[in-house]
């Protein structure tokens, strides 16, 4: 029953470390509030390690690296895994440059609680990607990266998420396939990072990582496919996935869901 963690969220309120990109900070804040959680966005060498101490769960999103921020990002790993915090990371862009793809390779051996990203940077990352990356879209199908994602899974014990028309969300012993959303919202930038965020709050506060990462994608995407109902273009999209993901009930969770264990 995956709504039973969208109450615990709401309940506990988790407060979220972000250290992410700059086109999408206050679209992933936005969307913790609205869910219930509390973001911090924070990459200061000063106080990062602080602020991972009063947190429940950290973001690593490498939309808008600089060599500044990838400190952050090791300073923020290093003190959640002292502390015993989970951590998920969003590799935008992997595989588009080598800059990018060395940083992962120096992030992923820290082991995520989850990964999170499109087909292309999921097979990017296992090194199984001989399509070019387009910027931060994909230009592979889900059930492409699967294979990829079970890679990762067995060599860095991550949940994986594979983002598009299908979520795939690959656990040790189970893979869940949600298949809500809606193609509208591939034309509002950072909204998958927004989804990244989102995760990270359910990660904070549920133990089974797979049913928090289900949990949290199956609310963000259901979200997404109701607001496009009341939607003229991505612009109202934007603002009313907010306001869905605030206002949402466990009927309309339910009768909404796409879901196959």
């Amino acid at each position: 029953m995956l709504w039973k963690h969208i109450l615990e969220v709401r309940k506990q309120a988790p407060l979220v470390h972000n250290i992410t990109n700059y086109v999408v900070m206050n679209n992933s804040a936005n969307a913790l509030l609205a869910i219930g959680a509390s973001p911090i966005m924070a990459h200061a060498h000063s106080e990062v390690r602080d602020m991972v101490s009063i947190c429940q769960s950290l973001v690593i999103n490498i939309g808008t690296l600089d060599e500044y921020k990838t400190t952050s990002m090791k300073l923020a790993i290093e003190t959640a895994i002292e502390l015993e915090k989970p951590w998920i990371l969003d590799p935008v862009g992997a595989g588009a440059t080598p800059y990018r793809d060395q940083i992962l390779a120096e992030l992923l051996p820290y082991r995520p609680a989850v990964i999170r990203g499109n087909a292309s940077e999921i097979m990017a990352l296992a090194k199984t990607n001989t399509s070019p990356t387009k910027g931060v879209d994909s230009s592979n199908q889900s059930d492409e990266a699967l294979e990829a994602a079970r890679q990762l899974q067995q060599s860095f014990g991550s949940v994986v998420c594979i983002s598009g028309e299908t979520d795939i969300i690959v656990g040790a012993e189970r893979t869940i396939r949600i298949s809500n959303g809606h193609p509208l919202m591939t034309r509002v930038t950072g909204l998958g990072c927004s989804a990244t965020a989102v995760i990270g709050a359910f990660i904070g506060v549920t133990e089974d990582k797979v049913e928090a990462t289900a949990a949290a994608t199956a609310l963000f995407s259901i979200a997404g496919e109701l607001a496009q109902q009341i939607s003229t273009g991505p612009g109202s999209l934007q603002v009313n996935i907010l306001d869905v993901l605030y206002n949402m009930t466990e009927q309309q969770f339910i009768d909404t869901l796409k879901i196959q264990n």
